[in-house]
């Protein structure tokens, strides 16, 4: 079953190298996490799979990588200045403050003290200064969603890709938002990555797009190995939806802390294109803005059928990674008991997700011969670009063993005197050990069969 509990996937992320706190030689950093080296593998394998999906698999997607220091206007005109907040209050008791609605009783979580100041709207956004001098309007924010570089840039990527209706641009990249409260690991912090697709239709099709999405979606968490009764599609009633949506369904997970949202797909209408369009009153939209103040473009498409200029709706799948390599951890976590009666810690990862695909064991590290087997085994892997390989050779293959089905490695191998001819059976010669992480099962390959039965399985 997966992980119960976020201490074992917070003890199981440092002692193996995954996630690490922030300015952890300083005390961290609250709200900040670092990947390390197994922990960059698996990020870094969860967007390829989102890439590949959203861009490549598909013929109507083009993708991007904007900014992260914004225009004030850009969040000034897309709402996030007015509206981009969470309700704050302050324990008068011991000082401290907290999100008002994640309270539970209306007390302070870290004294219990009921005696609390009104909420008040809290900004989320980082404000940073843009050149040598800070002074009023000399400021940009970072962005605190990657969404609106998208529509920033949305007449750039038609103009140059020549697209039409309906069409996508997916990012994957950083975001920023001053959380009054940080929790739960990586599900909520400061600075985070998020894979967004902003997908463009024409209006009145809107939900019917909306629909084939938050399917797709569900989809493809299944097929990064999240179990569909772990997984829930949740429709926001009217009073829950943000001030530019139309609807939005919640994808929730299953995580140790309780189920919560992993991915929200929202109809955007042509709220975002439309308030940051030149000339609004001409397409029918009415954002309060400054004129003075206004956007040099007109951000339109011609429409279908009647080729006039129109504003589109869009559709925006968007979820976090770290959320996502949250979920998939809790997901893979596994513990058994073996016969032998001991037990061990297996991550059942899928193995396009693994941060290491396979790992090549010389039986023994002291034998010059075997381990020039094993380097020239590992580069005939590393070759076939089918992942990282790694070369283990601390010498136990038991540990190594144990090891690797902690951080989730598909696939042992093992180079021993069979391999180099040494052994009693003369068949065995340049073939190698394969052992699954799941099952435990070993079987004997010969080397030059090995990267098309290594490769057959990854798939």
């Amino acid at each position: 079953m997966p992980a119960t509990t976020m201490d074992e996937l917070v003890s199981l992320c440092k002692r193996r190298g995954f996630i690490f706190p922030g300015s952890d030689i300083y005390g961290g950093l609250q709200g900040t996490y670092d990947y390390g080296p197994l922990g960059v593998e698996l990020k870094n394998n969860l967007k390829a799979a989102w890439w590949r999906a959203m861009v490549y698999e598909r013929d109507d997607v083009e993708g991007l990588d904007a900014s992260i220091l914004t225009h004030r206007l850009v969040l000034r005109h897309s709402g996030h200045e007015a509206t981009f907040t969470d309700p704050m209050v302050d324990c008068r008791n011991c000082k401290s403050r907290w999100r008002a609605d994640q309270l539970k009783d209306n007390k302070c979580e870290k004294c219990g003290s009921t005696d609390l100041t009104e909420p008040r709207p809290f900004n989320l956004m980082f404000k940073t200064a843009v050149g040598p001098v800070a002074e009023e309007g000399s400021f940009a924010y970072l962005r605190p969603e990657t969404a609106q570089g998208i529509f920033t840039n949305f007449k750039n990527v038609v103009d140059s890709t020549a697209r039409r209706l309906p069409f996508g641009i997916a990012q994957i990249g950083k975001a920023f938002r001053n959380e009054i409260t940080p929790r739960n690991f990586i599900f909520r912090v400061r600075e985070f990555e998020q894979m967004e697709l902003e997908f463009f239709v024409q209006p009145g099709t809107d939900d019917q797009w909306h629909s084939q999405w938050v399917d797709a979606r569900l989809q493809w968490w299944r097929d990064q190995g999240l179990l569909s009764e772990n997984l829930q599609a949740y429709h926001q009633a009217g009073d829950e939806l943000a001030h530019y949506a139309k609807a939005c369904v919640d994808i929730l997970y299953k995580f140790p802390h309780g189920l919560e949202e992993l991915e929200g797909i929202a109809n955007r209408t042509d709220f975002d294109l439309g308030s940051h369009t030149r000339s609004q009153a001409d397409f029918g939209l009415s954002a309060n803005v400054d004129p003075n103040e206004d956007s040099t473009a007109k951000l339109t498409i011609p429409h279908p059928e009647t080729q006039k200029p129109l504003v589109p709706f869009v559709i925006e799948p968007s979820a976090g990674v770290d959320r996502g390599v949250l979920a998939v951890l809790t997901e893979a976590y596994t513990k058994e008991t073996l016969e032998n009666g001991s037990e061990r810690i297996v991550l059942k990862l899928k193995p396009h997700l693994a941060p290491i695909k396979v790992a090549v064991l010389p039986l023994a590290r002291n034998k010059p011969e075997i381990v020039e087997k094993a380097k020239a085994v590992k580069n005939l892997l590393m070759a076939t670009g089918i992942g990282r390989i790694f070369y283990e050779d601390t010498g136990n293959i038991g540990k190594g063993y144990r090891r690797h089905d902690e951080v989730g490695t598909p696939f042992c191998i093992t180079v021993d005197f069979d391999t180099l001819g040494r052994g009693d059976d003369p068949s065995l010669t340049d073939t190698v050990t394969v052992r699954d992480r799941d099952t435990m099962s070993q079987v004997r390959i010969p080397i030059n069969e090995l990267a098309a039965y290594i490769r057959e399985r990854l798939v």
